[in-house]
């Protein structure tokens, strides 16, 4: 076990951040170098409980008190090991994942938790800079599977499925690999060079990636038709020439505002703003379509899409911005109402909210007001107060004024809905369940038999933790479709998938 009294010895301490006025005039991560002295501290605080709570706080059942020891002994190459016979892509989880590990840590209870995430990535950081070793497939069952959708569910699908020894393609529809990972996640938070590291490795072991791809006939493309560079393949094609299919086309339907103005000029949905900062950032496009620069922001929903917009608004150049959030402002620690170890509903800041902007809670938009050339100039806002009605919550504005908030950009980050109801979901005849995701039974298989669904188009808007959980469930649910049998893992018990 790693040292027995470290967590007595060392005190919780993560990477220091760059200093603002430096990293919001670049587009790099935020974080400086974490020290290998520093990871070695932080690894000793791991108690080695006799029960790991931190393993039922993960869904990909992460072994967090073996490569915390093993990274205290110094064995990187071990602990590689270890982290990766559970988890496809630690580098995406290590930046990206909340961490509901570190929420069930056992000596979170009278203490600050293992640093489990930082030690996550530091290993990560050193397998990718041992150079991130193909694995050598089993030997080739002559099957043939087809991943539409190229997010983490779908990547750690179609790695564990070539792994097994199956033919996989994976279908894009986009400019390149990666789904939310590539368009939805700014460049300061994942840079892409991560993730194309990641992609030659998969490559390198046999998955073929196809990119313009639309699945489904042209008129379900968005825009009603595809772009004139995409290719389009019918969904019989899939179901004529592989011999199971992987849906994980994400929950990609935004949730819209409606409210009077919302058809105002300068109302945008996140993913539509993200993305194209993001393709300018790569170069795709030589600007983005829609910035911030010299504006007054308005971002309306406070999680985690809400900073990704917060940060991006920030290095674009805006004039001021405001985070609204309908839901009371979270008590700063853990309440008596939530004991550990469910997850602590409490205030979480990201780097973005340390760079600025002013976050404004229990706020209902009531109508976005224009201007004579129909362009936003203001949004107004009423107080509610949240209560519970048949124990459920819901909000009952609060008497008083307005809030009339100057702007000249409205970015809607409400969540998603759901998959896309048209296009390959519909065109295979997969049946929905009553949220409008895509319905599995327990191993992952859709009302169509040999398609399986997984990631945020069955389980909706969920965490990248969970999608490549997801993923390599379902990749052990086609593998025993297909030989009867599966030597693949699969974290989530049967039937897991449809929690919420």
């Amino acid at each position: 076990m790693a040292d027995p009294r470290g967590f007595l010895r060392y005190e919780r301490h993560g990477p220091t951040r760059r200093p603002v006025e430096l990293r919001i005039h670049d587009w790099r991560e935020v974080y400086e170098p974490f020290s290998r002295g520093e990871l070695h501290d932080q690894a000793a605080r791991c108690m080695d409980c006799g029960i790991p709570f931190c393993h039922e706080g993960c869904p990909l059942g992460n072994l967090i008190p073996e490569w915390n020891d093993l990274v205290w002994r110094g064995d990187f190459a071990g602990a590689s090991h270890r982290l990766h016979a559970t988890n496809n892509f630690p580098e995406f989880t290590g930046r990206l994942c909340p961490a509901p590990c570190e929420g069930s840590c056992v000596l979170g209870i009278g203490d600050e938790p293992v640093l489990i995430k930082q030690v996550e990535l530091e290993i990560a950081e050193w397998a990718a800079c041992e150079g991130l070793t193909p694995v050598t497939p089993s030997p080739a069952t002559g099957k043939r599977v087809a991943v539409v959708g190229s997010g983490p569910a779908g990547l750690a699908a179609a790695q564990q499925l070539t792994r097994a020894g199956h033919d996989v393609v994976v279908f894009e529809r986009a400019e390149r690999i990666g789904g939310l990972l590539r368009y939805g996640v700014p460049e300061f938070k994942l840079e892409k060079a991560v993730v194309d590291r990641r992609l030659a490795q998969m490559v390198a072991e046999g998955t073929e990636l196809r990119t313009h791809t639309h699945v489904g006939s042209s008129k379900h493309a968005v825009g009603g038709a595809a772009a004139p560079d995409h290719v389009v393949l019918p969904t019989e094609h899939l179901l004529d020439e592989f011999d199971a299919v992987v849906l994980a086309v994400g929950s990609t339907r935004p949730r819209d505002l409606e409210v009077p103005g919302r058809e105002l000029a300068g109302v945008h949905f996140a993913m539509e703003y993200l993305k194209g900062a993001n393709l300018a950032c790569e170069g795709t496009i030589a600007a983005a379509p829609i910035s911030a620069a010299g504006k007054d922001v308005v971002i309306i929903g406070g999680g985690d899409t809400g900073a990704d917009c917060l940060g991006t608004v920030h290095r674009q150049g805006a004039r001021s911005v405001r985070q609204l959030e309908i839901l009371p402002e979270p008590p700063a620690t853990r309440p008596a109402g939530n004991p550990w170890p469910t997850w602590p509903l409490v205030l979480r800041s990201a780097a973005a909210h340390e760079e600025g902007g002013e976050r404004l809670y229990s706020l209902s938009t009531s109508d976005v007001v224009g201007d004579l050339s129909g362009s936003v100039r203001a949004l107004r806002a009423h107080r509610v107060a949240q209560v519970l009605e048949d124990g459920r919550p819901t909000f009952k504005p609060v008497a008083g004024e307005p809030l009339e908030i100057d702007c000249q950009l409205v970015l809607l980050a409400l969540g998603f809905t759901g998959p896309e109801p048209t296009g390959a979901v519909a065109e295979l005849g997969c049946a929905l369940d009553g949220r409008g995701n895509v319905a599995v039974d327990g191993s992952f298989m859709t009302s169509v038999d040999g398609v399986f669904a997984c990631g945020d188009a069955a389980r909706g808007q969920s965490l990248v933790v969970w999608a490549i959980a997801e993923g390599r469930s379902a990749a052990a649910a086609v593998d025993r479709y297909l030989e009867g049998s599966s030597d693949l893992p699969a974290p989530l018990a049967p039937g897991a998938v449809a929690l919420a």
